[in-house]
């Protein structure tokens, strides 16, 4: 019996190991997508934006399933914990602007998920069918000056992208001191509208997310590949439009 056990373990182990660990991902999401489309969002003064495009409409840059899962699943959760983390205090009162402008003073559950609510608010609407290529007008102007071209300006936004430890973003942002255009990083769903020590204060006008979360059923571990494909889907009207509310604001 010993010996029988012994190799139907064994046999066990071995076709386990042949299960391709993105068979085992694409399991787990299913599941949390069907659980997360199964529970409402808490009751609050936030709710989920809905995308601006179907889900298949990134492809093949960025796939159908990661965006249902990315929107559906992540994106409501930040919505529903925010709304029961201000649920009953002062915060409940405030706008999402507000509460990142005041993040100093807010719990950890309010960073976490209003920087996650307010993040990917702003990236659906950056991205978009047939994107790609680059800005005109008055970003244009400030990307050449402010980098020196737009090749430059790529390069870097791309090494902060890539070079952020674990989970984050990268940002385009108008800095809040000088007006200038800069590229920075933050950790978690940390953004350039807090107040908070060690970030470099900002109105965002692109930004990418590299959270696996964002990229890992497509690309696997492969950050730069998404980066690169990130480059193909970017909403340059739009973001050419809120760098010029910035300069204004």
């Amino acid at each position: 019996m010993l010996k029988r056990d012994f190799l139907k373990t064994g046999l066990l182990t071995a076709l386990g190991a042949l299960v391709s660990p993105v068979v085992l991902a694409a399991a787990h999401d299913e599941k949390l997508l069907r659980e997360a489309r199964a529970t409402p969002i808490a009751d609050g003064p936030f709710t989920l934006p809905p995308l601006p495009y179907a889900f298949n409409a990134l492809e093949p840059h960025i796939d159908a399933r990661t965006m249902e899962i990315h929107h559906d699943a992540h994106h409501k959760g930040y919505v529903s914990k925010l709304n029961a983390a201000v649920t009953g205090t002062p915060a409940e009162k405030m706008s999402l602007a507000e509460l990142l402008a005041s993040m100093s003073k807010q719990s950890e559950a309010v960073r976490n998920n209003a920087g996650g609510h307010w993040n990917h608010s702003f990236f659906w609407q950056i991205m978009a069918p047939k994107g790609g290529g680059q800005p005109t007008g008055n970003l244009k102007t400030a990307i050449d000056k402010d980098f020196g071209s737009f090749d430059k300006f790529s390069e870097e936004f791309t090494k902060a992208a890539g070079s952020r430890f674990g989970s984050g973003w990268a940002w385009l942002m108008v800095d809040k001191k000088t007006g200038k255009l800069m590229v920075t990083s933050t950790p978690n769903q940390d953004n350039p509208l807090m107040d908070l020590p060690g970030i470099q204060r900002g109105m965002p006008v692109l930004g990418i997310d590299v959270w696996e979360h964002a990229y890992y059923l497509k690309h696997q571990n492969k950050r730069p590949d998404y980066i690169k494909d990130f480059w193909s889907v970017v909403n340059w009207p739009e973001v050419s439009s809120r760098y010029d509310a910035a300069r204004k604001g």
